[in-house]
């Protein structure tokens, strides 16, 4: 048996979806090393004490990374039941890794919230993946 025949037929979606995110990372890790060499933020140092602008830069990639393995693990499970629904959310959720960081740029962190619709991506996923768990375990 392939693993092309065991996914499901949308499977692909998912899949793009994963690049999509791998593309937001990317670019988010770019951003960072572009403030360091700003703002003057010699590696191994992760926070600058001097400089608040480079420390938005530093979380807005951070706080994603921290998020990252959940949002990983939630939308692999809701896809392979849910391939399309849990590319949306996740479409969704990457997206708003973008806004977020775009408002943590400013300088300004209450502006990170701008991503704040993201919760509509990450959490679709976390319910669809409870889903599959109660459909696993035969109680719907």
């Amino acid at each position: 048996m392939e693993i092309l025949d065991v996914l499901p037929t949308n499977f692909g979606y998912v899949i793009l979806t994963y690049l999509y995110s791998w593309t937001m990372l990317t670019y988010l890790a770019v951003k960072v090393g572009g403030a360091r060499k700003k703002h003057n933020v010699k590696y191994p140092t992760m926070y600058s004490d001097k400089d608040d602008l480079f420390n938005c830069f530093q979380r807005a990639h951070q706080n994603t990374l921290e998020v990252y393995p959940q949002w990983l693990v939630f939308q692999t499970i809701a896809a392979l039941v849910y391939p399309t629904v849990a590319s949306v959310l996740g479409v969704i959720w990457v997206t708003s890794r973008f806004s977020y960081a775009w408002g943590y740029y400013t300088g300004n962190p209450a502006k990170r919230m701008n991503g704040s619709y993201g919760y509509i991506g990450l959490f679709g996923v976390i319910i669809l993946s409870i889903s599959v768990a109660l459909q696993l375990l035969g109680v719907i």
